[in-house]
């Protein structure tokens, strides 16, 4: 049986490797454009093969067209597939690591989430020795809608366009916007390259309530009710001036954001506190959230945003336009 799914398992497929000689082909030469003789004759491949090859790719958004000059380009859904690769291996060994290591530190549960389509996805959870995994409130697979309230930490260390657009987006419960404590939230989060939630029931709770559910399909009498109970947009979050090193806070979490190839927010990664410690605690963790955060960037070939006063960090007066 071993011996028969290792012969399975090496068979070839040359219509499959068609497919994937065209598509190194136009990766290699990701520049430029090519009609179909001569992408045929480039491969060795028969004009009418080529041309199937090349119009199912086309018809998936994995290749583009050129109604006129009659070439093909790499199109739209590679950079998404790309994008999905990339996260796929930070979630993966490396950021698997740095959470393993961060939990055990800090005796924390610790995750990995991600943006996917237009839902929130928890990826990895580490959990410290002598908790088990199905006993966390956080869990492999869980969902979120990405739209306000929920979601913030996910755009807060992008570029102010992307942060925009998610505040655009049709709010899952009634919020307040007060854009100029916002725009202090972003500067002070960017600032030290890391966000401290607040730790507050309705908080925890919103969470539990939102999860897996869109914002449409609450009824309209609840969403309404859950708006009036549910801070406007930034009051979730701490200013770094506001902790002093000898107090204690309420934290729900610490969180800090990878980044990708082209200097995009990609991962956030969160270090769960759940109960009360020191304005300095807060930045030890913080700043070791941040090492691992930077870890992982490093190791998927990822690099920082250019903003002023250093990459990842924004110098005084930046954040979003207030007005």
């Amino acid at each position: 049986m071993a011996e028969e799914q290792d012969t399975v398992a090496g068979r070839r497929s040359p219509p499959t490797e068609r497919v994937v000689q065209v598509l190194d082909y136009l990766v290699a030469r990701q520049d430029q454009r090519f009609g179909l003789s001569e992408l045929a004759r480039a491969l060795s491949i028969s004009k009418p093969t080529c041309l199937g090859i090349l119009s199912a790719l086309v018809a998936g958004g994995y290749l583009t067209r050129d109604p006129v000059a009659k070439t093909y380009g790499l199109g739209p859904a590679l950079i998404a597939a790309g994008r999905a690769a990339q996260r796929g291996f930070a979630v993966g060994p490396i950021a698997r690591t740095q959470l393993d290591r961060l939990a055990a530190e800090f005796g924390s549960v610790c995750s990995a989430s991600a943006v996917v389509g237009d839902r929130i996805m928890i990826l990895e959870v580490a959990t410290p020795s002598g908790v088990k995994s199905g006993r966390t409130a956080v869990k492999v697979g869980q969902a979120y809608p990405f739209a306000p309230p929920v979601g913030l930490m996910y755009v807060l260390w992008s570029v102010d366009r992307e942060l925009e657009a998610w505040l655009r987006r049709e709010p899952t419960l009634p919020v307040v916007l007060d854009r100029d404590l916002l725009g202090q939230v972003v500067e002070d989060c960017r600032e030290a390259g890391y966000l401290v939630e607040r730790l507050t029931p309705m908080g925890r709770r919103l969470f539990s309530l939102m999860q897996g559910v869109a914002g449409q399909d609450l009824p309209s009498e609840i969403r309404e009710l859950l708006g009036e109970m549910v801070s406007s947009l930034g009051e979730r979050v701490y200013l770094g001036r506001e902790l002093a090193a000898d107090t204690e806070y309420p934290v729900s979490l610490i969180a800090a954001p990878t980044y990708d190839a082209d200097g995009h927010q990609a991962l956030v990664l969160t270090l769960d506190v759940g109960s009360s410690i020191s304005g300095a605690e807060i930045a030890r963790r913080g700043k070791a959230l941040v090492a691992a955060a930077d870890a992982v960037t490093a190791e998927v070939g990822g690099r920082w945003p250019e903003r002023d006063g250093g990459p990842g960090r924004v110098s005084a007066g930046g954040g979003i336009d207030p007005t």
